[in-house]
């Protein structure tokens, strides 16, 4: 099986949800009708940017405004969509949370971001996530993971032994670690005989800049489609026949002796 799967990479608007979501409503409006993908897939925390000294005042009530538009556009075009991760309030404090919806506007998954990212004060702002994010899209095992969460194999790990086949990733990775973006991407494929599907932004906010470079990565490493550093949709289609293909030939899952991998 077949999918066609669009990345839009974006500049952010800081601290202004309104903006980002009329600007959010015409791109997909524009992929749709252009390149009619079966999956969009939307950037890290794309509501607010990196505004996390005003969340208290711009983050989604139980993230109710994101879904209701997401769920309104995914049935509207009858597409899926991994929704990046938005600010999400909860009484327990703020996470940050991706979203998944099929194309009848069904919400698949909801996913917090489990490693907070110190450098950035993510920590000071935010609460981790306590769950993993795998689910079904298209019949498709997969898992949604965020930004920081690559540095770890070993969550990754879990979510491919659980037989995930598709590792989308959503970022508001910095340029300055474009290259470290690059490399963790195309290993996390290798390693884990999977498609990574990865959306990050464009553009700054007062204390970064951010590197694009989203990216389609076949489950040997080969990148099927890379943006740049500029504001633009990305388009790639994946294989899905290709994960078990490659499985298969270097069983690396069969030979796994995880009881030695624990100290």
């Amino acid at each position: 099986m077949n999918l066609k799967i669009a990345c839009i990479q974006y500049d952010i608007q800081f601290g202004k949800p309104q903006e980002n979501f009329a600007q959010i409503s015409k791109e997909i409006e524009k992929t749709m009708n252009q390149d009619k993908p079966d999956i969009i897939i939307l950037p890290e925390l794309w509501t607010t940017g990196y505004d996390l000294t005003r969340l208290d005042e711009i983050a989604d009530e139980n993230g109710d405004e994101t879904k209701t538009f997401i769920k309104t556009l995914a049935k509207q075009y009858s597409v899926n969509i991994v929704a990046g991760s938005v600010a999400k309030k909860t009484e327990q404090g703020v996470t940050n949370t991706m979203f998944v919806f099929n194309r009848d506007g069904e919400l698949l998954s909801e996913y917090s971001k489990l490693h907070l990212f110190k450098l950035m004060d993510e920590h000071l702002y935010l609460k981790a996530g306590e769950a993993k994010g795998d689910f079904i899209i298209e019949n498709v095992p997969a898992a949604g993971v965020i930004c920081y969460d690559i540095r770890f194999p070993e969550w990754i790990r879990a979510h491919t032994t659980s037989g995930a086949e598709v590792l989308f990733v959503v970022a508001e990775w910095p340029l300055p670690r474009l290259e470290h973006w690059r490399t963790l991407l195309l290993s996390r494929a290798i390693e884990n005989q999977c498609y990574v599907v990865a959306c990050n932004c464009v553009g700054s906010n007062p204390n970064n800049e951010f590197g694009g470079h989203s990216m389609v990565i076949d489950p040997w490493g080969n990148i099927i489609a890379e943006a740049g550093t500029e504001s633009t949709t990305l388009v790639g289609e994946i294989d899905l026949s290709k994960v078990k293909e490659v499985r298969k030939q270097i069983p690396i899952f069969q030979d796994r002796r995880p009881n030695f991998y624990h100290s």
